[in-house]
């Protein structure tokens, strides 16, 4: 078969990928074999490939081959989320480019403009991820408001609602202006930006007395209902049971005393606007306090300001300064920093208000969710996350549900009535009326007098429920794929969304399942650019994965983006790390090429490639035990550096040179076919990394059934190796190594013959001279007794290679150099002896590593009195 100088990697993808389709290798169902099964962190149904969903997504993909070729029945469930906040944003942007706005809509037209939008940009991330090589069950497929994924939503709210466990109360929340909505406070990201402090005066009653206080947001002045001072503080306790007198408006406001407020900071007083804020809040309740809102949804001033009415709030806080200080209340400003909560959605800076909305408890269920951690039923890798997640889950607050949105799940909430009371939570109307009825004891109530809540739920009221009601746990509570699929095994995700999503997660799992939703967590870090900035669209530092790919081929990317991945930590993103999984690629095919370019006859082995495959299928399985440490500890990094060493390092540098035959000279036909066979086992190594070109090669490399695909091939059984056959060849490649070091300081050529002449002075095996004799072109191999005359030495441990040189060594050279490392040396070696005679050392560190100190000096010592000997026999 004849095989093309070059890979054409972009023909290779699409065509193994159809392929892989056509097979069905990516379904599961179940059977009497051990699943594996991953679901994924569905993306927003409107968005993009991005490079953090690359790298999530190929870790994904990794663990799932491999498992398949473990043996397992591989299930990844791939599916996007409704997104309501970014989905709405983009609908109704696009409605007001259309000259359409949302309040001219009704909900049901709004939402079908929601719908066509959904279809029309909706697969674009799933289409993307197949481009990248992602093998998911793609029949699986579901989407967070398809029909039983939201009926699922509607029976837990009403399920908690019944078990007390959501509630609807008026509330201080955050409040996002532009997306007009609340959000939790896992939405929230705060910022440290540049603020001013103002310092504004406020009339004591009756007096000519002032009180200063500081604020960053003037504008709250408006709504304020009080002023505090510390009970303690004894510059203000004349001022009990007084009054002060708010600026610009005039409004009389009581002066009450609270130690909530510190003594040391600031002057000591705190103006308390109870709709505003939350610690204000809090002190309104204690001190029956009036709660003034002045702003409105949009984030401008209402009718309750009494001034700058329909002004947004930024150009208010100019203003009022502004007024302040002409009328003389304002007495200094002060720059300072300090921390500002943005909506994650909309990058909106938040309002904390005061607002009626739907509340579920969390300390209930978070209980066996933080046990179950901390006792690593679940374990998180790396496993210093678990600190994050314990101090989040001991301070859990509960969760504001309620979003002020059409696009996503409508409460299932109905109102009978205009009070507080007045409400009945049902599946439908028809069920609600009959409760309605029941609460009010009015049975003259239809389906026509019930109004349902105009607001949906969180978005992550779908998604908490994900590794249940993607297999429809909720629909049918003991339908067989949710027997046998869960607990899913691992979940890949960002560890920004530990608490937005995974939390939660393992909450629902537990109250719904009595199980943990997955048994590992593996977070993975944030892609950065090099200055090490997070890659966003907004600072135009993020390359376009698509690009990439067909740039670098698939596996390069997914080679570039896992080189510099480790656990847990962020990823400095490289453009040339994709290079790099480039070149990889190319090595490979042109190793493939190598071999398959060889004439092969029946003719006698040669020991050298006896032994070359003895060490390779050791060296095979040392590597196989490490990477299989690597892939249960999470380290995806370390696992394909073990396979990119073992396949460009151990196989095509050392492996190959060894079993190479004579230029224009065939291979032995029983080398061949073993080194056929090792090729095999490194395809099944690097599969999971390189799916493409190792099914390409996987194909080229023997006739195959049509369904043999490496896909679902075996992964390589591991032998046991051999330490000493292994430590053995380590030291013949040190040798190997001196010499073509030696050569090139000599301009000797590889293709000159040598001879080399070997003084034991220490153990060594002689099984591999064979493959030294090879490597090192060495016509004539000697072991002597005497050190040999005219000769270059190189010293390997305790043991020298002599190599004659026939009077061309230049003798004043070699001295100087080997009185370079003499003088290194015996300064290495008075550090070591430093170390060992410091008995704080000795006595309080590990016994191992003073063990290896100890072996330092022991070697030092033998390398001293080698050189020392190296020198005598030049003078």
């Amino acid at each position: 078969m004849e095989i093309s100088k070059a890979y054409n990697a972009i023909e290779s993808e699409k065509k193994w990928y159809s392929y892989w389709m056509e097979q069905n290798f990516f379904h599961s169902e179940p059977d009497e074999r051990e699943a594996y099964t991953i679901v994924i962190p569905p993306p927003n149904v409107t968005g993009v490939l991005h490079m953090g969903h690359m790298l999530n997504n190929t870790i994904q993909d990794v663990l799932v081959r491999r498992a398949r070729m473990l043996g397992k029945n591989a299930c990844w469930v791939p599916g996007t989320d409704h997104a309501s906040i970014a989905t709405e944003a983009k609908v109704v942007d696009k409605l007001k480019k259309q000259g359409i706005n949302k309040s001219d809509l009704t909900r049901e037209e709004f939402l079908k403009h929601a719908w066509e939008w959904t279809e029309e940009y909706g697969g674009t991330i799933l289409s993307q991820l197949k481009r990248l090589g992602a093998s998911c069950d793609w029949e699986r497929t579901r989407f967070t408001m398809e029909g039983d994924l939201s009926a699922a939503v509607q029976e837990v709210f009403i399920d908690l609602f019944n078990k007390g466990l959501i509630y609807r109360g008026v509330r201080m929340i955050n409040w996002d202006p532009s997306a007009q909505t609340a959000l939790s406070d896992e939405e929230v990201v705060h910022k440290e930006v540049n603020s001013k402090f103002y310092h504004i005066q406020y009339q004591v009653e009756g007096s000519d007395e002032k009180l200063t206080i500081a604020t960053t947001r003037p504008e709250t002045i408006l709504g304020d209902t009080a002023i505090c001072v510390n009970p303690t503080d004894e510059r203000y306790t004349h001022l009990k049971g007084k009054k002060a007198i708010v600026p610009l408006i005039g409004r009389v406001i009581p002066i009450i005393q609270d130690d909530y407020v510190d003594v040391e900071f600031g002057t000591g007083c705190l103006k308390v606007t109870p709709a505003h804020d939350i610690n204000d809040y809090e002190l309104g309740i204690r001190h029956n306090l009036e709660s003034i809102d002045i702003l409105n949804d949009d984030g401008t001033l209402n009718e309750a300001a009494q001034l700058y009415v329909g002004q947004d709030r930024f150009e208010v806080r100019k203003q009022i300064a502004k007024d302040l200080k002409e009328k003389g209340a304002l007495i200094k400003e002060e720059d300072i920093q300090n921390k500002v909560g943005y909506s994650e959605r909309t990058n909106a800076a938040i309002e904390p208000k005061l607002s009626m909305q739907w509340f579920c408890k969390m300390k209930e269920m978070a209980a066996p969710a933080l046990d179950k951690v901390m006792d690593d039923t679940i374990k998180f890798y790396p496993a210093n996350t678990k600190n994050t997640y314990k101090h989040w889950m001991e301070n859990i607050k509960d969760w504001c549900v309620s979003r002020q949105l059409w696009w996503g799940h409508q409460i299932p909430a109905f109102y009978f009535g205009n009070g507080a009371n007045d409400y009945v939570v049902a599946a439908t109307a028809e069920l609600a009326l009959e409760l309605a009825k029941e609460k009010s004891g009015n049975f003259t109530l239809t389906v026509s007098d019930l109004r349902q809540d105009e607001d949906c739920l969180d978005t992550w009221f779908s998604s908490w429920l994900w590794p249940i009601s993607v297999f429809d746990g909720f629909k049918d509570p003991n339908n067989k794929d949710i027997n046998y699929y869960y607990p899913t095994n691992d979940l890949v995700t960002a560890p920004e969304i530990m608490f937005f999503w995974v939390a939660r997660m393992i909450m629902a799992g537990y109250e719904y399942k009595d199980l943990p939703p997955f048994k590992n967590v593996y977070y993975t870090g944030i892609v950065r650019d090099k200055q090490g900035r997070k890659m966003s669209k907004s600072l135009g530092n993020s390359p376009d994965p698509i690009e990439l790919i067909e740039k670098y081929s698939a596996d390069g990317v997914r080679i570039g983006m896992l080189f510099s991945s480790p656990a847990g930590n962020d990823l400095l993103f490289d453009e040339s790390s994709c290079e790099q999984g480039r070149n990889f690629s190319n090595k490979i095919w042109n190793a493939f090429r190598l071999v398959k370019g060889w004439e092969v006859a029946d003719i006698e082995q040669p020991e050298s490639s006896k032994k070359a495959i003895e060490w390779f299928d050791h060296k095979l399985n040392e590597t196989l035990i490490t990477i299989e440490d690597h892939y249960g500890k999470f380290r995806m990094s370390d696992a394909l550096m073990s396979t990119y060493k073992l396949v460009w390092d151990e196989f095509c540098s050392w492996y190959l040179e060894m079993i190479k035959p004579a230029y224009q000279q065939p291979i032995d036909r029983v080398t061949f076919d073993a080194t056929i066979m090792n090729f095999e086992r490194i395809l099944k190594v690097i599969h999971p990394f390189m799916p493409f070109i190792s099914e390409e090669l996987w194909h080229l490399i023997a006739d195959r059934e049509e369904k043999d695909c490496l896909i679902v091939a075996q992964w390589p059984t591991i032998g046991t190796p051999d330490e000493k056959l292994l430590a053995d060849f380590d030291y013949t490649k040190e040798i190997v190594s001196a010499i073509r070091n030696f050569r090139k300081s000599k301009n000797i050529p590889n293709k000159d013959a040598i001879q080399l002449k070997v003084k034991l002075n220490d153990a060594y095996n002689k099984s591999f001279d064979s493959v030294l004799t090879k490597l090192g072109n060495i016509e004539e191999l000697e072991f002597v007794t005497d050190k040999v005359d005219e000769a270059m030495s190189i010293v390997i441990g305790k043991n020298e290679f002599f190599i004659p040189v026939s009077g061309a060594i230049d003798v004043e050279a070699e001295k100087e150099k080997i009185q370079k490392e003499l003088e290194y040396t015996k300064g290495f070696m008075k550090g070591v002896e430093k170390k060992l005679s410091n008995e704080r050392f000795v006595n309080n560190a590990p016994e191992a590593v003073v063990a290896i100190e100890k072996k330092k000096l022991e070697d030092a010592k033998a390398r001293i009195s080698v050189l020392e000997e190296q020198l005598s026999n030049l003078k």
